[in-house]
């Protein structure tokens, strides 16, 4: 009966300067979990072991390479997007910091925001950092301390369709309102697609 035994090539692991072994003239160095029947074995000067094995076919077979994984890619697109009900109402500017990186400043004196942010995201996890921060324009009398009016800043995949951002999930939402006086720094995670 003859045995067929297919090698992967693996470098030895033994000292420098031992020997190396053979099989049928195939260098087997590294081969684990054989047993050879009914053969001859010889060692020469150096110290190589020479296994004669009739019957056994040994063949030399390169290791496999791993083909390389797909680079990720983003199929959906990403918009920032800010709303207010009263304009500067709330007072807070917002600090916007994408996966590590500064974006920009969100100054709730300003009017509504939109704007794709894909370019500034990786496929896979991604961090948002938004930090506001209250800048009142009178400290004795700030402009508003209702509820009711807000400062929201989302971030969310969405498209383009007829000159118009429909934001189709959001993945940060982020609000203050004028009732709040403090500084806030809140972290979000999420994944791209």
């Amino acid at each position: 009966m003859r045995l067929f035994a297919a090698l992967m090539v693996v470098a030895a692991t033994t000292h420098a300067g031992s020997a190396d072994v053979y099989v049928n003239g195939v260098n087997v160095d590294g081969l684990t979990g054989q047993t050879f029947e009914k053969v001859t074995v010889k060692l020469d000067e150096k110290g190589n072991v020479y296994i004669d094995a009739p019957g056994y076919s040994v063949k030399r077979q390169a290791a496999e390479q791993k083909e390389p994984a797909p680079e990720a890619v983003m199929t959906r697109k990403y918009f920032l997007v800010t709303e207010q009900n009263v304009l500067g109402a709330t007072e807070y500017d917002v600090d916007v910091f994408l996966n590590g990186k500064f974006l920009r400043t969100l100054p709730s004196s300003e009017p509504q925001l939109v704007s794709e942010v894909s370019k500034y995201l990786k496929p896979g996890r991604n961090t948002v950092v938004l930090q506001a921060k209250k800048k009142l324009e009178n400290k004795d009398q700030p402009k508003s301390t209702s509820k009711a009016n807000l400062f929201r800043v989302i971030i969310g995949e969405g498209q383009v369709t007829q000159e118009q951002v429909v934001i189709e999930k959001q993945v940060v939402t982020f609000t203050r309102t004028a009732a709040e006086s403090g500084d806030v720094t809140q972290e979000f995670s999420f994944t791209t697609r």
